[in-house]
């Protein structure tokens, strides 16, 4: 082998060595770009919005929904039937306890009535001439018990008749006031059926329930606060009268009754009302939007984010760091926190979901979470 043919082998080598490193060279540059683009595409920064938890100062209070009631109401019907001869209300009236509102034919009734009455008055005429006799002992005694008994019995026997007649009537039970009426003059009434509504509106009674975590907030007499869509812009005094003494088993909540005085009716039964009760003086709560709150079976949790100082670009590296939390009350939109959560923090409000521990976040707080301690519904 000459010099040139060495010569042309050392540079065949020499370029197959530099084809072959620059093929090693990009399959590991193509290998590691294909790594960090799919780190990349794994853990892409997230958009969130965001809320400081911040101290607020807090009346423990229980807030519940509950359904106003009259605190008497019956449906007025007939005892027994009879044709109408009388009908003395009008709808929607006020009435006063015993106020006639219906009469029946009671015509036969009160001429029975008269003929016992007047057999009454003859067995006390017959009872008291035989007094007077037994006393010159011209009758026994026995003749003398016998008039006492016919007196007791035609005394029990008008008694009786007069109950009858009453039947006839139908009276108001107690002061209130009237539904509509479902009873026209001449009509045959058959027993048992309905006449009027009547109800006492003054005052009114609000059934409610609780859970059974604020259960030691609740004591009979307790004031409590009142409003109503049915009343805009006005709250009223209520007052709890009763506790039902067991939790429901279903729902783990306790049924509550408040009095409320309602003097100008403007409350009526059947109306939904919002009730708030006070308890002890002001508490200072950590809080944030009940948003920020992510509850699981194994405990509440939140993302706090957090500054690990500036990437390449001299941008805030933000990152999400999940946290257990203790919940404590809540008041309208807002939850407060007992534990796990410090003044000043920042906590992810909205795009939980897209997160895991660890995951680079960045702030867009252009649309805010409900945080409102007593939302309103708005007006449609």
């Amino acid at each position: 082998m000459n010099k040139g043919t060495t010569k042309r082998m050392i540079i065949m080598l020499i370029i197959a060595g530099l084809i072959i490193g620059g093929v090693v060279w990009f399959q590991g540059f193509k290998t590691k770009m294909i790594a960090k683009a799919i780190h990349g595409q794994a853990n892409p920064p997230q958009t969130v919005a965001t809320a400081v938890a911040r101290e607020m100062r807090w009346q423990p209070s229980v807030d519940a929904i509950g359904t106003l009631a009259a605190s008497q109401q019956a449906s007025l019907s007939a005892e027994v039937g009879g044709l109408v001869t009388a009908i003395r209300f009008k709808s929607g009236a006020a009435v006063r306890a015993g106020q006639l509102l219906v009469q029946m034919d009671d015509g036969p009734l009160v001429a029975q009535l008269a003929q016992l009455q007047a057999q009454a008055e003859l067995a006390r005429q017959n009872l008291r001439r035989d007094r007077a006799q037994l006393a010159l002992h011209a009758v026994s005694q026995a003749t003398v018990d016998t008039d006492e008994a016919n007196v007791k019995a035609l005394a029990a026997q008008v008694a009786a008749q007069r109950a009858l007649i009453a039947q006839k009537h139908i009276a108001a039970p107690f002061a209130g006031r009237l539904g509509l009426r479902h009873v026209n003059l001449g009509q045959y009434l058959a027993p048992g059926n309905a006449v009027v509504t009547l109800q006492k509106l003054d005052p009114m009674e609000i059934d409610f329930t609780v859970p059974q975590s604020q259960v030691d907030l609740i004591r009979v007499g307790m004031p409590a606060q009142l409003r109503s869509s049915a009343v805009p812009g006005r709250e009223f005094a209520a007052r709890v009268i009763a506790i039902e003494p067991q939790i429901d088993t279903g729902t783990r909540n306790l049924t509550v009754r408040a009095r409320v005085a309602n003097p100008h009716d403007q409350l009526l039964p059947g109306a939904f009302a919002d009730v708030r009760i006070d308890d002890g003086a002001a508490r200072d709560y950590l809080t944030l939007p009940n948003a920020a709150i992510a509850y699981n079976p194994y405990g509440a949790t939140v993302y706090v984010v957090k500054n690990e100082g500036r990437d390449a670009h001299g941008k805030p590296k933000l990152v999400a760091e999940q946290r257990f939390v203790t919940t404590g009350p809540t008041r309208g939109d807002q939850v407060a926190v007992l534990k796990g959560l410090k003044a000043g923090e920042t906590v992810v409000t909205a795009g939980q979901l897209k997160l895991r521990n660890g995951s680079p976040v960045i702030v867009n707080n252009s649309v805010e979470p409900a945080d409102q301690a007593n939302p309103q519904v708005p007006n449609s």
